[in-house]
C-alpha cells in the first residue's frame, strides 16, 4: 500500500510539475506587453513547477519539498497582490496591504523554522516544537491565503469578476486541501499518507484550469467594497483566534505541562470578560469605528447603508416614532456619530428660533439665536462650521459676526450643517460633540452638504403640507360659509316677503300667530346655521328613516303658505327612507327657487306620487325657466345662478343632499315657461317588498 501511495505521489507531482513548466514557458513565450500580474503570474507558476518536481525527487518532507512550498505559496501571494494593485479605481487601503505583509512574513518565518528541523533533530523536545510551530505557521497562512482569494474575486467589478473566477477557484481549492491536510496531521498527530499522495494529482488537475484562466484573463478592473473587507476581516480575525487558541495551547503542553488547562481557561475567562467591558460600551465602538473607516476603508463611509439609515430614520412611521423634527436632527447625527443635536428655524420675521431637541437638553438657547448676519451668510456660502476650528482661528471661510457668542462658548457645540433648499434657508442644525473627539475630513463635509440639502428639501416639503393643509382649512371653512350665506339669503327672502305681506293682513289675528311661529323657525334656523359654521361643530347628519312624505309636506307648506301661494294637486301619504332634516332643506331650496322665479300672482304647485319603488316629489312653478343649455352645463354647478345677485348654491347643495340619502333630483324647464323640480326618494323597505309581491302576483 504505502508503495502504490508513494507512486501516485511521485507520478502526480512530476505530471504536475511538467503541466506548470509548460504552462509557465507558454506564458514567457508570448509576444504580448507584460503586465505586473502577468508577469508574477509567470513566476507562481514556475514556482509551482519547481515545488512539485522537488516532492516528486526528495519526497514530501524533504528540506527542499518544503522550501519549494513556501516559494510557491509565496509565488502566488505576490500574484493576488500584483492583481489588487493593478485594479482600476481607488487604491486600497493600507491595512488590507498590511495583511499581504503579515502572510509574507508568516512565510518567512515558516521558511526559518523549517531550516531549523534538522538542526534540532538530536533534541525530541525542541524538535517537536519546531514541528508544531512549522505546522501552525503553515495552517495560519493558509487560513489567511483562503481569506484573501475570498476577498480578491469579492471586490472585482461585475463585469470583470468573471475574467478571475478560474484562477481565484483553483487558488481557494489549492489552499483549502493544504489546509485540511496541515488540520488532520495536528489534531491526528501524524501525517495522512493518502492526502500527501494526493496532493500531486490535485495539482494536476489544477494546472489545465490555470492554463486556461491565462487564455482568458486580459484585464482587471478591482474596487473595494466596504461590507466585503469587513467580512475579510471578521474571518481573518476569526481564523487567527483558533489558531493563536492552537498555539498557546500547543505551547503550554509542552511547556506548561498540568498547567496548560488552567491557563486555557484563565484565557478564555480573561477574553471573555473584557470583550462583556469593551463592547457595550459606546465609547469603545466609537473608538473602533473611527479606527476601522481611517485604517481598513479608503473612504469613511459606506453611502449605501448611510443612505438606508438616513431615509429609513426621516420617514420612520408609527406613532411611537419621535416627532419629524426631532428626526431630522438625528438622521444628520447619526451620520457623524454625534450624541445629541438641536435644529434652529427661521420665524416669520426671519430669526433664527429652537424648532427641536435630540439627546442634548444642556444647551441653552436664547429666544434670538441669531445675528444680523447669521441667515445671509449660511444661506450665500452653505458653509459648514466646525467650532474648534472657529475657537483657534483656523477657519478663514466663516464670517465671525454671523455665528452667535452663545454657540462658541458651549465646548459641546462641535458643528453647525446649514440646511438650504433652491439657495433659500431653512434652517440650522447643531451637533453635539462626539464621544471620541476628531475633526471633520473632506468627506465628513461632502456627506453633511448632501444630506443637509436633502434635510432642506424634506424640511420645505413639510412646510408646504402644513399650507396646504391650512389652505384646506379655509377651503372647507369658505365652503360651508358659502353654502350657510345661500341659506341665510333664502332666510332674508323670506322675511323679505313676511314683512311685505304683514302691511296688508297685520290685523288678521290668524296672520299673527302664523307669522310669530314663522319668525321662530327663521330664528331656529339661523342659529343653526351658526352652529354648522362653527369649527367645533362635530356633528354629522342622521341616517335615512322611515318618515310620511304627506305629513312632511303639509308642514312645509304650512310654513311657506305666508310668503307665496302654494298650492298641492296630489300628495300620496306614502313612507320613504330619508332624513327629514335634509328633505326639509331640499324641499326649503326648491320651494325659495321657485318663489323666486314666480311673480306674485303665480301660485306653485307640491305633488308627492308613487314611482315605481320611489317617491317623486315635485316642485312645478310657472316663471322664467331656464334654458336647455343652462339646466345641462350649469344649474348644478356651484356658483353658477340664473338669476341676479344669485349665490349658485341652492340646486347644487339641493342635488348633494338628496344623493346622501341614496335619492337623486330631476329637472324639468324652458325659458318663460317654468320649472318642475322633482325629488326621487326611494320608498321605505317593507312598503317596496309589498310593492314588489303585488308586482309578482300581477
Amino acid at each position: 500500500m504505502e508503495s502504490i501511495l508513494s507512486n501516485i505521489s511521485i507520478f502526480g507531482h512530476g505530471i504536475a510539475a511538467a503541466l506548470f513548466a509548460a504552462i509557465a514557458i507558454w506564458q514567457f513565450q508570448r509576444k504580448a506587453e507584460r503586465n505586473a500580474p502577468q508577469i508574477t503570474l509567470i513566476i507562481a507558476v514556475s514556482l509551482t513547477s519547481f515545488w512539485a518536481l522537488s516532492v516528486a525527487v526528495e519526497g514530501p518532507f524533504s528540506a527542499m519539498s518544503n522550501f519549494g512550498e513556501s516559494l510557491r505559496n509565496l509565488g502566488w501571494l505576490a500574484f493576488m497582490f500584483a492583481l489588487l494593485r493593478s485594479g482600476k479605481g481607488r487604491s486600497e487601503p493600507t491595512t488590507i496591504n498590511i495583511i499581504y505583509v503579515a502572510l509574507v512574513l508568516v512565510l518567512i518565518g515558516q521558511m526559518i523554522v523549517d531550516s531549523l528541523i534538522p538542526i534540532f533533530a538530536g533534541s525530541p523536545r525542541l524538535e517537536g516544537m519546531t514541528l508544531y510551530t512549522a505546522l501552525v505557521l503553515r495552517m495560519i497562512f493558509a487560513v489567511g491565503a483562503v481569506v484573501l482569494v475570498h476577498n480578491l474575486y469579492s471586490i472585482s467589478a461585475p463585469e470583470t469578476r468573471w475574467g478571475i473566477r478560474l484562477p481565484m477557484a483553483s487558488l481557494a481549492a489549492m489552499w483549502t486541501y493544504d489546509l485540511n491536510l496541515f488540520t488532520i496531521t495536528y489534531l491526528t498527530q501524524q501525517f495522512p499518507a493518502e492526502l500527501s499522495a494526493m496532493r500531486g494529482p490535485a495539482m494536476a488537475i489544477i494546472a489545465p484550469i490555470m492554463a486556461l484562466a491565462s487564455i482568458r484573463n486580459t484585464d482587471w478592473n478591482l474596487k473595494l467594497s466596504r461590507s466585503v473587507a469587513f467580512r475579510s476581516l471578521s474571518l481573518i480575525a476569526i481564523g487567527g483566534y483558533l489558531l493563536m487558541m492552537i498555539v498557546i495551547a500547543t505551547a503550554l503542553q509542552i511547556i506548561g505541562g498540568d498547567y496548560a488547562r488552567l491557563a486555557q481557561v484563565s484565557f478564555l475567562f480573561g477574553t471573555t470578560v473584557a470583550a462583556l467591558l469593551l463592547l457595550p460600551s459606546g465609547k469603545f465602538r466609537a473608538w473602533f469605528k473611527v479606527k476601522l473607516a481611517k485604517n481598513f476603508f479608503q473612504h469613511r463611509y459606506d453611502y449605501r447603508a448611510e443612505w438606508i439609515r438616513f431615509t429609513d430614520t426621516i420617514g420612520r412611521p408609527g406613532a411611537t416614532s419621535a416627532p419629524f423634527h426631532e428626526r431630522v436632527v438625528q438622521a444628520i447625527a447619526d451620520i457623524t456619530d454625534s450624541p445629541g443635536g438641536i435644529l434652529l428655524m427661521p420665524d416669520d420675521c426671519g430669526h433664527l428660533v429652537l424648532q427641536s431637541r435630540w439627546n442634548w437638553q444642556s444647551i441653552e438657547v436664547p429666544a434670538h439665536a441669531c445675528t444680523s448676519r447669521t441667515v445671509p451668510f449660511f444661506q450665500d456660502s452653505m458653509h459648514i462650521v466646525e467650532f474648534d476650528a472657529l475657537r483657534n482661528n483656523e477657519d478663514p471661510k466663516c464670517d465671525d459676526a454671523a455665528i452667535p457668542k452663545w454657540m462658541i462658548e458651549d465646548q459641546e457645540t462641535w458643528a453647525a450643517v446649514p440646511l438650504v433648499h433652491f439657495d433659500r434657508f431653512a434652517g440650522l442644525i447643531l451637533l453635539s460633540r462626539p464621544r471620541i473627539h476628531r475633526t471633520l475630513d473632506w468627506e465628513d463635509l461632502d456627506m453633511l452638504r448632501v444630506v443637509g440639502r436633502q434635510v432642506a428639501s424634506y424640511l420645505a416639503e413639510a412646510r408646504s403640507q402644513e399650507s396646504l393643509s391650512e389652505a384646506q382649512r379655509f377651503d372647507e371653512f369658505n365652503r360651508r360659509m358659502a353654502f350657510i350665506m345661500h341659506d341665510i339669503k333664502n332666510l332674508v327672502s323670506q322675511l323679505s316677503l313676511l314683512a311685505r305681506n304683514s302691511k296688508r293682513h297685520a290685523d288678521n289675528p290668524e296672520f299673527r300667530a302664523d307669522m310669530v311661529e314663522t319668525l321662530q323657525d327663521s330664528a331656529d334656523k339661523l342659529n343653526g346655521l351658526l352652529e354648522r359654521l362653527s369649527q367645533h361643530n362635530k356633528a354629522k347628519a342622521e341616517e335615512p328613516k322611515a318618515i310620511k312624505v304627506g305629513a312632511l309636506i303639509k308642514s312645509i307648506v304650512e310654513k311657506k303658505r305666508l310668503l307665496h301661494s302654494i298650492e298641492t294637486s296630489e300628495i300620496d301619504n306614502l313612507t320613504a327612507m330619508a332624513d327629514p332634516a335634509r328633505v326639509d332643506q331640499i324641499l326649503g331650496h326648491l320651494i325659495q327657487n321657485a318663489i323666486d322665479a314666480s311673480s306674485g300672482g303665480q301660485p306653485i304647485v307640491i305633488n308627492a306620487r308613487r314611482r315605481d319603488l320611489s317617491i317623486a316629489i315635485e316642485v312645478i312653478d310657472q316663471g322664467v325657466g331656464m334654458s336647455s343649455e343652462f339646466v345641462r352645463s350649469q344649474l348644478f354647478k356651484p356658483f353658477a345662478s340664473s338669476k341676479q345677485g344669485g349665490f349658485g348654491i341652492g340646486a347644487y347643495e339641493a342635488r348633494e343632499l338628496a344623493k346622501a340619502m341614496n335619492g337623486r333630483l330631476e329637472v324639468e324647464s324652458k325659458e318663460s315657461a317654468g320649472s318642475k323640480f322633482t325629488l326621487i326618494l326611494p320608498l321605505a323597505k317593507n312598503i317596496s317588498e309589498e310593492i314588489s309581491d303585488d308586482e309578482r302576483a300581477a
